[in-house]
């Protein structure tokens, strides 16, 4: 009998990041929910776990109460919804997420016609930086319960967003794991800029960065309306684990952002102009696909303030 000793260097976190793999024989890919039928709109899954499309509702005409009421049901058992063919103004679609709540005013990104509604904007000068996986806004205090983003002119090729399911990524992780990161805390904040960033978006990240402090979030947070746990930690925002040396909080936050980017945990979905995507903040992060360069890709984003995360 010989004994296997672990490689020089090789610590148990590297062992285990490097074998971490979704539980596929061991769950069901399904979304939680009440189960009851949708009465006031089709519902079409595009995954088996994450995403449905929404058919039948013109959003421009403001849906009435018992077709909000159903939407509400749907983006927490879906947690990403889809539409398409819907003609929306800025202002008609910072009116729609008004039925969810307070609409933030981004700190550093392009406003569209209303400050409520920022504009995402790329070509060949302006190259897309939105292909990481990241929840949005994470450095604030009460970061977003939200966002609706709409196509206004998108690629005739690429340009895709995907969103990952952060309930199945922590409910995936081994038990071991659960348990060393349930009741810690990690840091969020405002990412640095290089000195020889230039632009108006980088100029205002730095004054952004200078008026706010990291802030603590759980790193499995709990949704407030589901009570089902979710893996709270990115790779934009996130950059350590409060109360863990160095290392080892490098060491499981690599571990841990690896989660997000497993196709079963995951939806994709390809944009046409008229194309809304409305996702619930707290229980996904996403992630903009840049291949599309150097076209021309427009999109327009308007976020829903949310609670403190717990």
């Amino acid at each position: 009998m010989t004994t296997q000793t672990e490689p020089p260097g090789q610590s148990a976190a590297t062992r285990t990041a490097r074998a971490l793999r979704p539980t596929l024989l061991t769950r069901e890919f399904r979304p939680v929910g009440t189960g009851k039928p949708y009465e006031h709109f089709d519902l079409v899954p595009r995954s088996r776990l994450i995403g449905a499309e929404v058919r039948g509702v013109d959003l421009a005409q403001g849906p009435a109460t018992e077709v909000i009421a159903e939407l509400r049901r749907a983006l927490l058992e879906w947690k990403v919804l889809f539409f398409r063919d819907q003609r929306l103004t800025a202002r008609q679609q910072a009116g729609l997420a008004r039925n969810w709540g307070e609409l933030e005013d981004h700190p550093f990104l392009p406003k569209a016609e209303i400050p409520e509604v920022v504009r995402l904007e790329h070509d060949a000068s302006r190259p897309g930086t939105e292909n990481v996986w990241h929840s949005d806004v994470s450095f604030s205090a009460t970061p977003p319960m939200g966002s609706i983003l709409r196509a206004v002119k998108v690629p005739e090729v690429g340009g895709d967003t995907l969103w990952a399911d952060m309930t199945a990524a922590y409910e995936g992780l081994p038990e071991d794991v659960r348990d060393r990161i349930d009741g810690l805390t990690a840091l969020h904040e405002i990412p640095a800029v290089t000195e020889d960033a230039k632009g108006e978006v980088a100029k205002n990240i730095r004054a952004a960065r200078a008026r706010t402090r990291p802030v603590e979030h759980p790193v499995v947070r709990t949704h407030p309306d589901t009570g089902r746990k979710i893996l709270y930690v990115n790779a934009v925002f996130t950059t350590a684990i409060a109360g863990v040396p160095a290392a080892e909080s490098n060491s499981l936050l690599d571990l841990l952002f690896r989660q997000a980017q497993h196709p079963e945990y995951q939806v994709r979905f390809q944009w046409e102009p008229g194309a809304i995507a409305f996702w619930d903040n707290r229980a996904t992060q996403h992630y903009a696909v840049s291949d599309y360069y150097p076209d021309f890709r427009l999109m327009e984003r308007v976020t829903i303030i949310g609670d403190r995360p717990f």
